[in-house]
């Protein structure tokens, strides 16, 4: 978007822009969201900017109304596949924060030096400035939701010093953590943690969003021990850089902030609640948790490009908070296509849930039904093949998946080049195009992914008569995958069954 754009969604108040980018007044310093309720200033005192960390960088800080920090991340992210928006991805994972500017650049391929100058040369701001500006708004949701210390704050959030916790948070906010925390408690938008080690969280998103039904896919896929779902809250544990945890989120979770604008209502949230075996992994969590629930997106693009369509249009507009539902772990989710494969959704249950009780990690404090985190691909790739409960070339093949995992052949994350991935991945001993594709759209969290082969999509495209298209629904193909699942008559059990067509 250039400058006239972002004006034009500024001066309408469009809450669709918010976290795409920011606006900044060279008068009062301060940046905002795009739907800042505060009186607009004159067209020449505003600069726009990619990114509140590039604001930051100006020496703008964020404005006290709106909280531009608060908002939901970019859907260009998701959508874009370059090194810029992989870069964003990484850091988001608190990459930066476990290996530092260094380690970043390494798993991108690339040197400190080259990375900081492409990163700079669109976004107007380096990657080192992006990981602070990530943890200032961590240290904020700490500050607001827990009873943690400050200094405790200061750590968790990723900061190397109490002074630079400090300085960051008056640059950004203009106050001191502990005047921050005063003014939230106060304000009653947050206060001290009720239960004993939850933090409870709020991941702003664009409506609108079904959190009902992305639950229920979720909840009908739920590994025993691993997760649950009780018709009123998902839950499931969280393997992460420091340790495991377990989120928690209702299905009446997503709330509203503040009333609606114009036509287009604010941003809204989703409750839920972490319990961490380690705060550091605080940021890392609610990143994951974020791409499980496709929060990023932008549902309203997704409408615009599909509600016409003859194929999904009913779909579309009876569900126009579809999303695509995402992972918190690219190897668990690899795993569980493998062994979703030619099986029932139940029977692929039954299978993870003995696979999961052989070689997951206990949780050391379990929580409800909860009691293990999914094995990891170091423990799969050490085990015994045949230890596992599974036909002997589907043991092969998850041994093989899960051996290049380790051995950094396969990369399943954030930041992973999704061409590459689905390669490597098709590379591998028994595994399909249903199965890359699989993981591409879920655990890579591509929203344009296909699976001509799958069981519930040939179903759904059998029902219709004359041709169909789907190059039409490009770049949403992942979304009018989900649609087309919709448009099945009844929710069975064999609805979104893989068929490998090339399956060895």
């Amino acid at each position: 978007m250039d400058d006239e754009h972002c004006y034009r969604a500024m001066a309408g108040r469009d809450g669709r822009f918010d976290g795409v980018f920011v606006t900044a007044v060279t008068s009062t310093k301060i940046y905002c969201r795009p739907s800042c309720p505060a009186m607009a200033p004159k067209r020449e005192h505003m600069r726009f900017y990619a990114t509140p960390a590039a604001a930051q960088e100006a020496g703008f800080r964020a404005c006290k109304r709106c909280r531009p920090d608060a908002a939901p991340g970019s859907p260009d992210w998701d959508l874009r596949a370059d090194l810029v928006a992989r870069t964003v991805r990484l850091i988001g994972d608190g990459v930066v924060e476990r290996e530092g500017v260094s380690g970043l650049a390494r798993r991108l391929g690339y040197s400190p030096r080259q990375l900081h100058r492409l990163v700079f040369a669109e976004l107007g701001t380096g990657p080192l400035r992006l990981a602070l500006a990530h943890r200032v708004q961590n240290a904020r949701a700490l500050l607001e939701t827990t009873d943690l210390p400050v200094s405790d704050v200061a750590w968790a959030a990723g900061f190397g010093s109490i002074r630079q916790f400090n300085d960051r948070i008056r640059e950004v906010y203009a106050l001191s953590p502990t005047e921050l925390r005063r003014k939230t408690t106060r304000a009653g938008r947050g206060g001290p943690v009720q239960a004993p080690g939850a933090i409870p969280v709020r991941l702003a998103y664009r409506p609108p969003l079904d959190l009902t039904g992305l639950l229920g896919f979720l909840g009908l896929r739920a590994v025993p021990g691993v997760e649950a779902y009780d018709g009123q809250t998902y839950c499931r544990a969280l393997r992460l850089p420091h340790g495991l945890g377990v989120v928690s989120i209702p299905t009446a979770g997503a709330k509203e902030v503040r009333p609606s604008i114009g036509t287009y209502p604010r941003p809204q949230y989703v409750d839920c609640e972490l319990r961490l075996d380690d705060v550091r992994d605080f940021a890392t969590a609610v990143s994951r948790v974020r791409r499980l629930l496709d929060l990023d997106a932008d549902p309203a693009a997704v409408h615009a490009s599909l509600r016409d369509d003859p194929v999904l249009s009913s779909s579309v507009q009876a569900n126009p908070g579809q999303r695509v539902p995402g992972a918190v772990d690219g190897a668990e989710m690899a795993v569980r296509a493998i062994l979703g494969q030619q099986i029932s959704v139940v029977g692929a249950r039954t299978l993870l849930g003995r696979l999961a009780a052989q070689f997951g990690e206990p949780l050391a404090r379990p929580s409800g039904s909860i009691f293990r985190a999914f094995p990891s691909a170091e423990a799969l790739a050490a085990a015994d093949p045949s230890g596992f409960p599974l036909p002997a070339r589907r043991a092969q093949a998850l041994r093989a998946l899960a051996s290049a995992i380790t051995e950094e052949r396969v990369a399943i994350g954030p930041g992973a080049d999704r061409d590459e991935t689905e390669a490597s991945l098709l590379a591998l001993p028994g595994i399909g195009p249903w199965t890359a594709s699989y993981v591409r759209m879920r655990a890579l969290g591509d929203p344009d992914v296909f699976l001509p082969s799958d069981f519930g999509v040939k179903k759904a495209l059998a029902a219709i008569d004359g041709p169909v298209d789907p190059d039409t629904w490009k770049p949403w193909r992942s979304y009018a995958t989900l649609h087309l699942w919709a448009t099945l008559s009844t929710q069975s059990d064999h609805q979104h069954r893989p068929k490998e067509n090339q399956e060895p």
